[in-house]
């Protein structure tokens, strides 16, 4: 359906997705910070954002909650009839709304895995998207990972769960090698199960959550040949979900608890319209 896809921010997701789509689709990259994008190929740099718009029919927000409003605000008077997705935490569909207007909105909440194709990707459409917009951006993830529909009121709690659970797992297999690990994995998804049901999931999308992230967890490890220490640190941000949730682990809290404190801080976060 879309065959040109712009991509605003190329971090850690915008480029994994870049790296995923790059040989099925036309794709167009811009990110503020040119270093960023300096080893692509000029044909896949866009000059600004006026001009990714003007070469892409879908857009891939992959930009940081922070940088949100200023770059929304510079989409507004390009966007016309695009399909938006966005993979910022806690940016609602209706805050996304007030500044676009009716636009077709996908929102996703993938999890670091999705780097190495091992991610789970979270989907909820908006109002003025339709079903063929949601398929397209389902279609997407799945280049990275699985992909789960949810309604976007569970879009904070699939933070909580699959967003936030790298870091949960990270943490509680610090000192183990390996073998391990991977001993501790069923242990882990058992309690993670539990608490995905304990914040409204159903048993069947609780076992996909958790399975997912922690295999994607574990896979990651090896692909990129860290510690759970070291990986950790690069779920984990200054006042975010999994920060709140590893306090309460390290005051010898449960998962549940754990969660749920990061539940509550996603909601905190939440920028709605």
């Amino acid at each position: 359906m879309y065959n040109k896809i712009g991509i605003i921010g190329c971090g850690n997701m915008g480029r994994a997705i870049f790296e995923r789509l790059k040989d099925d689709y036309s794709l167009l990259v811009f990110d503020k910070d040119s270093v960023k994008t300096r080893d692509l190929s000029s044909g896949n740099v866009a000059k600004n954002i006026a001009d990714l718009l003007n070469k892409s029919e879908a857009v891939i927000l992959a930009i940081k909650p922070q940088d949100f409003e200023s770059s929304l605000k510079e989409l507004k008077d390009d966007i016309d009839n695009k399909l938006v997705i966005s993979i910022a935490a806690g940016i609602t569909m209706e805050y996304i709304q007030k500044i676009l207007g009716k636009v077709k909105v996908i929102r996703v909440m993938p999890n670091m895995p999705a780097k190495i194709g091992k991610g789970m990707s979270c989907l909820a459409k908006g109002k003025f998207a339709s079903d063929e917009d949601l398929d397209f951006a389902k279609f997407v993830f799945d280049q990275l990972g699985e992909t789960l529909i949810l309604k976007e009121d569970m879009i904070d709690a699939a933070t909580a769960i699959s967003g936030s659970g790298p870091g949960y797992f990270y943490d509680l297999s610090e000192g183990k090698d390996l073998k391990e690990i991977k001993d501790y994995e069923q242990d882990f998804v058992t309690k993670l199960i539990s608490s995905a049901e304990s914040i409204g999931f159903s048993k069947l999308e609780a076992e996909v959550l958790a399975k997912v992230t922690a295999e994607g967890s574990i896979a990651y490890l090896e692909k990129a040949k860290l510690s759970p220490q070291e990986a950790k640190k690069q779920v984990v941000s200054k006042g975010g979900t999994t920060e709140a949730a590893l306090e309460v682990l390290h005051k010898g809290g449960s998962l549940e608890a754990a969660v749920k404190a990061a539940l509550k801080r996603a909601k905190e976060l939440s920028k709605k319209g």
